[in-house]
């Protein structure tokens, strides 16, 4: 499948910036399943300082804010080849050792919650691949997908708690109970297409763990399927802010006002559009 993106980041300062400086991670990643075709990045208000991949093999871009503009717009423009591989991205390469995967993070930190969510899972943990399908099941079913009742500060323990939370909420609960149990788990950022909403308001959010036999396997819980063709992977990481499309900091800016604007489409070849494979699952309907 072609897919196109277009990825506006606009941030509007109330003050006069001095200083700032961003980290982008905004490029997708040319391998598991995926091939970049075109991908291009323009900046206003910005300029790039250097280009490298991080520890995640996440292609990161430093950019230096100029002094006293009133906003920073970042914008993405590409087209990525996907292929359904049922969620299974082989396995593990990079500069990370698997057992880096096992220790937890302040977003993934286990409370009593997540420990009683794992002892309630009716399933043989045995097989991994099994109990890990059932525990995305619990977890859908005890968190309802509710935007905007939480923030990329929101821990596993607090979004469980409350019982609600958006795409990096059933992820990071996700990863904090399998790494109770010696699994390596990793969060994955990036984009999904959604068929007949072109329009999206934020990226995509979603979990990865490692399963003998099979390496890294992708599950996107709060649409109840593993990933396959519709999704563009961008960057991985312990948990969401190793994978945050945009951090940074900017001093004297003031207020600042983020404005995002996401479009993930389909590209028509000739007079023909692919189809959706009908596999992995129903028609995806949640965003980030």
């Amino acid at each position: 499948m072609l897919l196109t993106v277009t990825h506006t980041t606009r941030y509007s300062f109330s003050g006069n910036v001095s200083h700032g400086l961003q980290r982008l991670r905004l490029k997708p990643k040319p391998t598991h399943g995926q091939e970049v075709i075109e991908w291009h990045m323009d900046l206003a208000g910005a300029k790039s300082e250097a280009e490298y991949d991080d520890q995640h093999h996440n292609h990161t871009e430093l950019v230096a804010i100029e002094p006293g503009v009133p906003e920073v717009v970042v914008t993405c423009r590409g087209i990525v080849r996907t292929i359904d591989n049922n969620g299974v991205t082989g396995e593990h390469t990079g500069h990370m050792p698997l057992w880096c995967f096992l220790r937890p993070t302040p977003l993934t930190r286990a409370g009593n919650r997540v420990r009683q969510l794992v002892s309630s899972v009716e399933a043989d943990r045995a097989d991994t691949l099994n109990f890990l399908h059932a525990l995305s099941r619990a977890i859908g079913e005890q968190v309802e997908y509710v935007p905007g009742t939480t923030d990329a500060s929101t821990t596993a323990e607090q979004a469980l708690t409350a019982g609600q939370g958006v795409c990096q909420d059933h992820a990071h609960i996700f990863i904090s109970a399998g790494r109770l149990l010696d699994i390596p788990m990793r969060y994955v950022g990036g984009y999904l297409w959604m068929d007949g909403k072109v329009e999206q308001e934020a990226g995509h959010g979603w979990a990865e763990a490692h399963v003998p036999g099979l390496g890294w396997v992708g599950f996107d819980i709060s649409n109840e399927v593993c990933p396959d063709e519709r999704y563009i992977r961008v960057a991985t990481g312990c948990d969401y802010s190793e994978a945050a499309p945009v951090t940074g900091i900017a001093m004297g800016a003031g207020e600042t006002r983020l404005d995002v604007h996401l479009s993930v489409d389909e590209k028509v070849v000739g007079t023909q559009q692919q189809h959706m494979s009908a596999t992995g699952g129903q028609q995806q309907n949640q965003g980030g």
